[in-house]
């Protein structure tokens, strides 16, 4: 071993630069390696996440007074740039019984089973991905949290002196959580950011980017498009709710970027598992890195090779030889 051996090793160091040289100063929180996720705990930690976000969304004061103040402030703030419309599309739909009674479904419902549907995908089809695009999920949820603490706001539906329709009442759907015999159980002025459309966005952008199909490529777009839609009809938003929950979703990607230094797309599909070492260490998996050296070493015997001669003089096979090779006479 000797010298190539240190040479061998000053190799191996120098092709494997320091996580900190590589990224920089945060890349020491950034080195996260991405584990194959355990289904029991992502049960048990979205189950407990769940719980814990719609405690703390129920929990926050309402602020009746102020969240009014609010709708129309951003009300005006709408009507002065001409894009005032939810009003428009709320009647309209309306005025279409099948569909907005569809809409009232589809809004208390795909909220819930797509997101968990795509969270199963990713776990079951892209684990390599699945923590980084869980932890910007749960990210864009706790900073929305925020948001229904610092700046409550009421629904369209809920504004006072503004013709709209809560369709979930009209039509007799269970299509809101704020509505009808439900709305006990929700803070009903939470509107700002809209997690509809944060958590939707997220559906899409994963299908989009980690799908290999086209046709479920264009699904995963249409999908936060169609619930833009869906929000504005039913008068459970403005549509600027939906910006707030882009912002939170932006917000998400951020953190789990910090944290895994990549974009989910931008990390490995699958988990590699981890290499077996060898016994006694590093030094016996130096030791069996060396032994196909040691295995290819012709063998003399084995090859049929003349013995070298010893160090007292030559000998043939059945007696003393001379220089030539010819056997010697003992003299008798």
């Amino acid at each position: 071993m000797g010298e190539s051996t240190v040479k061998r090793l000053e190799g191996q160091q120098a092709a494997t630069p320091s996580p900190i040289a590589a990224d920089g100063r945060f890349a020491r929180l950034r080195a996260r390696t991405p584990r194959r996720p355990r289904i029991w705990f992502e049960v048990l930690l979205i189950a407990v996440s769940y719980w814990t976000y719609s405690l703390i969304r129920n929990a926050v004061p309402e602020q009746k007074a102020e969240a009014l103040e609010n709708a129309d402030w951003i009300w005006r703030v709408e009507q002065s740039l001409g894009l005032a419309v939810e009003q428009t599309v709320n009647h309209t739909v309306n005025s279409v019984t099948w569909l907005i009674v569809s809409m009232n479904y589809y809004y208390a419902t795909l909220h819930f089973v797509i997101t968990i549907g795509v969270l199963v995908w990713l776990y079951r089809w892209q684990p390599g991905r699945y923590a980084a695009s869980r932890t910007v999920l749960f990210a864009t949820t706790g900073v929305a949290l925020v948001g229904y603490y610092l700046y409550p706001l009421a629904p369209p539906r809920l504004m006072n002196g503004q013709d709209f329709i809560d369709t979930v009442l009209v039509h007799h759907t269970w299509g809101s959580m704020a509505s009808g015999n439900l709305k006990h159980m929700s803070n009903q002025y939470a509107a700002m950011p809209s997690m509809h459309i944060g958590w939707s966005l997220w559906c899409g952008l994963m299908i989009f980017a980690l799908a290999s199909a086209p046709w479920a490529r264009i699904l995963g777009l249409l999908y936060p498009a169609a619930t833009l839609v869906v929000i504005v009809a039913t008068a459970n938003h403005f549509w600027l709710d939906a910006v707030g929950g882009m912002i939170c979703l932006a917000f998400g990607f951020a953190v789990s970027y910090f944290w895994y230094g990549s974009l989910p797309q931008g990390l490995p599909k699958l988990v590699e598992s981890a290499k077996p070492v060898a016994r006694g260490g590093p030094a016996g998996a130096d030791r069996a890195a060396e032994a196909p050296d040691a295995a290819a070493a012709p063998d003399p015997a084995a090859s049929g090779a003349t013995r070298p001669a010893g160090p007292t003089g030559p000998t043939g096979p059945t007696g003393p030889a001379d220089s030539t090779g010819r056997k010697v006479s003992s003299g008798r």
